[in-house]
């Protein structure tokens, strides 16, 4: 899907079914232009950022305020309805990388 291969797999939970809309930190993403759904799973055409496990060090330092200890976060979201409501998943979690 991207010239550098950096794609990111979220799948989807059972209750979500099309049609459906997807955000990524609030943005709206465009089917085939941002993802597709491939089966069960959204596929974004580019890596999404997620901060690991805070280490010690980065917990203290943001505890103290230093400058420099955030860490981009993107959250994927996804609208859809069902029995005629708009309800929302939040924080989907990309598929482990191997």
């Amino acid at each position: 899907m991207s010239e550098d291969g950096g794609e990111t797999w979220v799948d989807l939970p059972a209750v979500v079914n099309e049609p459906l809309e997807v955000y990524v930190n609030g943005i709206r993403q465009e089917p085939y232009v941002d993802y597709e759904l491939v089966d069960r799973a959204i596929v974004f055409s580019r890596s999404l950022e997620q901060e690991g496990r805070l280490g010690l060090l980065r917990w203290f330092s943001m505890l103290l305020g230093i400058a420099g200890t955030y860490r981009k976060h993107e959250t994927v979201d996804v609208v859809y309805e069902r029995d005629g409501r708009r309800l929302v998943e939040t924080g989907l979690k990309p598929r482990a990388t191997e």
